[in-house]
C-alpha cells in the first residue's frame, strides 16, 4: 500500500503535469488561430487572383475556324 508521502508526489507530479498539458493548450490554440487567418488571408488572395485571371480571359479574342486555302 502506498504511503502518504508517495501520494503526495504523485499528485505534486500529476498537477504539474496538468499544469504543463494547459500550457501546450494555450500554446496549440495561438498557434490554431494564427494558421486559420493565414489560411483565410490566402484563401482570399487566391480568389482575388483567380478573379483577375478569369477576366483576362473574358478580354481574350475566340478563335475562328480557318479554312484549309490552296
Amino acid at each position: 500500500m502506498a504511503s502518504l508521502t508517495d501520494l503526495t508526489d504523485r499528485v505534486e507530479r500529476l498537477l504539474l503535469r496538468h499544469d504543463e498539458i494547459l500550457r501546450t493548450n494555450l500554446l496549440l490554440q495561438v498557434q490554431l488561430t494564427a494558421i486559420t487567418q493565414e489560411r483565410d488571408s490566402l484563401r482570399s488572395r487566391l480568389n482575388a487572383a483567380r478573379a483577375r485571371v478569369d477576366a483576362l480571359l473574358e478580354r481574350l479574342p475566340v478563335d475562328t475556324p480557318k479554312e484549309d486555302q490552296p
